[in-house]
């Protein structure tokens, strides 16, 4: 691995991944489409964040109350790669890859959201691998994101898909990917 600062990145790229637009059917049998979005998706995903469950939140996001959610959701889809996954004409999960600028402009830090029912379906690993596809496409090279230890699922996904452990302490434990 090769230090960037104070992130530790793979020296292997991971992947390929695929791009959107993609389809895929999901563990319940459900045709879940993975596609990039822009601003014209903001009230899609304010009603997907309104709608989601409390005790899913991690590290205070998503936000709470809607104007909340949607000053966070219009930041996102301004400075990120953002792609979601829908189902039945709704926003079911929304992945986002933030810029570390002005810290690391080259680096991107990765967050991910999948509403409840839709959890434990191999929708999060897809819109995941979406997602790291959408940004190699846009050249994104590097990815970070921190994860609560205790949240096993979440780590499950993230090393099944190619994330390696980069630094850890009690309270999260950070993973990162070279896309390129």
């Amino acid at each position: 691995m090769t230090g960037d600062r104070t992130r530790v990145y793979p020296d292997e790229p991971a992947g390929p991944f695929e791009a959107p637009p993609r389809t895929v059917e999901d563990r319940a049998d459900r045709t879940v489409e993975f596609r990039a979005v822009d601003e014209d998706r903001t009230e899609d995903l304010v009603a997907m964040y309104r709608a989601f469950d409390p005790s899913d939140r991690a590290q205070g996001i998503p936000p709470v109350g809607e104007e909340r959610i949607r000053e966070w959701v219009e930041q996102l889809l301004d400075e990120g790669v953002n792609v979601v996954a829908r189902h039945d004409g709704g926003t079911v999960g929304h992945a986002t890859l933030v810029p570390d600028a002005p810290t690391d402009a080259d680096s991107h830090e990765l967050a991910i959201f999948v509403l409840g029912d839709y959890q434990g379906a191999g929708i999060g690993t897809e819109l995941l691998r979406t997602l790291l596809g959408e940004g190699a496409r846009q050249g994104v090279d590097r990815v970070w994101l921190t994860v609560e230890p205790w949240n096993k699922p979440a780590i499950r996904v993230y090393e099944k898909v190619g994330f390696e452990p980069s630094g850890n302490d009690r309270f999260e434990r950070e993973y990162s990917i070279r896309l390129a």
